[in-house]
């Protein structure tokens, strides 16, 4: 094992990590954002939204997010739709995210117990008001560990920017293995980078995840 060059190689993982850190912050709060608009809509059967968004959930749900990177920046530039490799990843995020984030948000609506809805309209509050102070915080506990699940997967998703051309992490150590033919250390590399950034991750889901269950007296 070659350490001088494992840490000579290591501001090279720091740059391409800032960049999936860049690219995930975006996509992640594009598909929470997304999955409860969606989830919303199916919640309280919009007719037609309702039925697109469910249409909608199959078709993320089931592409894998590689492929539709390959669709959005090569398909969509044959249709003379230029969309750059940055934009290409957050959006691909966003699109698969938005679906599994919609059924755990919904999810966690339908575990909300129908009695204070009822109380909530017999106080005389109005639909949205209800979901607001009713549905909606009650929901989040009852969702957030499907939504921490979703947020991890999310994450090591991001291993297939490099497919349109992105420097992340995978690139980078594909990169490095070609020119220098170190795979042991270039690899070590590439397993810690995701480890530091998953694991904290993972420890904070659970730190809160803990938290929540005490504040609605479940442990």
């Amino acid at each position: 094992m070659d350490f001088e060059y494992i840490s000579g190689s290591v501001p090279l993982f720091v740059e391409a990590g800032l960049l999936v850190l860049r690219l995930a912050l975006f996509g992640i709060t594009g598909s929470l954002t997304l999955g409860l608009l969606v989830a919303v809509f199916r919640f309280y059967k919009f007719n037609i939204l309702a039925q697109v968004s469910g249409i909608y959930i199959e078709l993320s749900r089931n592409i894998p997010l590689v492929i539709l990177l390959f669709f959005m920046l090569f398909g969509l530039n044959g249709l003379g739709i230029t969309i750059t490799p940055e934009a290409c990843a957050v959006g691909g995020m966003v699109f698969i995210g938005g679906g599994y984030m919609a059924e755990a948000f919904r999810t966690g609506f339908q575990h909300v117990c129908r009695t204070q809805v009822e109380a909530g309209k017999s106080l005389g509050m109005t639909a949205p008001r209800i979901f607001v102070s009713v549905i909606f915080p009650q929901s989040i506990r009852n969702s957030f560990p499907l939504l921490g699940a979703n947020l991890i997967f999310l994450l090591k998703e991001t291993s297939v920017f490099s497919a349109v051309s992105l420097v992340d992490l995978m690139y980078q150590a594909k990169m490095l293995i070609g020119q220098d033919f170190k795979t042991a250390e270039v690899l070590t590399l590439l397993i810690t980078a995701y480890g530091l950034i998953l694991i904290p991750v993972a420890i904070c889901i659970t730190i809160v995840d803990k938290r929540l269950r005490r504040a609605y007296g479940t442990v």
